[in-house]
């Protein structure tokens, strides 16, 4: 069957159109996406603002069209925490609803966690035993790990690279003192899940998703995106130690200058990076894998594991 996924994440809202089958590899067959940047969208009580409500119900509808032309026999849409967290969240998602006929999921940070390990297990298989996951998005972290399809722990914290940039980095280049602070912020809440994520055993693969993981391991060395999702990609810690510095002296034009960094995300990096460092010290991790499946993979293969064979 054909299915068109549409995430709606703090940063980009992503419409993917998949040929998927029980039992078989989603194929991408269709693409498109938009930094909508919801969560830069709010006003200060932390409801999203009218402009960005116009956006995303004008993006939604553009994704329906989208996916009835390319032949979509359903769409699953799903947002992540941008929408989760905002007040006025139910009235905006009324309204995308009721003005474009798509109703939005709102998926928990537990649930991005364990549908995020769900399509990193099925990509790597069986023989990586124990796995850890790591995924950092706009709004949160999230982190499962565990033996089976299933996490035994799946965990969120609110240290996305988007979050932790707004509420914590106001210079470009950002301040030593700013960063010195974030730093510790993220270290302090990070280890406050740590025993949870540990008590599952030492993974024997620890892997990485997200754009900022693959943003940070294609700076670091990793090949580019352009040789395809079968080449190996990691990221090593030594390596994120010798950019980190550099990174931080950058302003967010110079770092857009870099490999496989967007210009609307090179001002996020800093923040990323202190959270991929934090999270590779904390468990003790020399490198991280970079899984091109995440979120969105995890979303099909739960619903084709939902479908009766045929």
């Amino acid at each position: 069957m054909r299915l068109g996924v549409l995430d709606v994440g703090s940063n980009t809202v992503h419409l993917l159109v998949v040929d998927a089958h029980r039992g078989a590899a989603p194929l991408p067959a269709y693409s498109h996406k938009t930094e909508l940047r919801l969560a830069e969208h709010l006003e200060k009580d932390g409801k999203i603002a009218k402009e960005g409500a116009d956006r995303l119900v004008s993006f939604v509808k553009e994704a329906a069209e989208l996916a009835e032309d390319k032949g979509c026999e359903s769409v699953l849409a799903f947002a992540t925490s941008a929408l989760r967290e905002a007040p006025n969240g139910e009235k905006v998602l009324e309204r995308v609803r009721s003005e474009t006929g798509v109703p939005l999921d709102v998926l928990s940070g537990q649930d991005e966690a364990r549908l995020t390990f769900l399509a990193v297990r099925r990509w790597f298989g069986w023989s990586s035993g124990r796995l850890a996951v790591f995924d950092i998005g706009g709004g949160s972290l999230e982190i499962a790990a565990g033996s089976d399809e299933e996490p035994t722990v799946a965990v969120s914290v609110p240290l996305g690279a988007g979050r932790l940039t707004r509420e914590s980095l106001t210079a470009d280049p950002p301040d030593k003192d700013e960063v010195k602070a974030l730093r510790k912020r993220i270290r302090v809440e990070m280890a406050a899940v740590a025993g949870d994520v540990l008590r599952a055993g030492k993974p024997q693969r620890a892997v990485a998703t997200s754009k900022t993981f693959r943003s940070l391991a294609r700076i670091c060395g990793a090949a580019p995106s352009d040789e395809g999702p079968y080449v190996p990609r990691s990221l090593d810690r030594d390596d994120l130690l010798e950019w980190l510095p550099k990174l931080i002296k950058m302003t967010a034009a110079e770092r857009a200058e870099l490999p496989g960094v967007s210009p609307g995300r090179s001002s996020q990096l800093v923040a990323g990076a202190l959270v991929a460092d934090a999270a590779m010290d904390l468990f003790d991790l020399a490198s991280l894998e970079v899984c091109p499946w995440a979120l969105r993979e995890g979303v099909i293969l739960s619903r084709m594991d939902q479908l009766q064979p045929r």
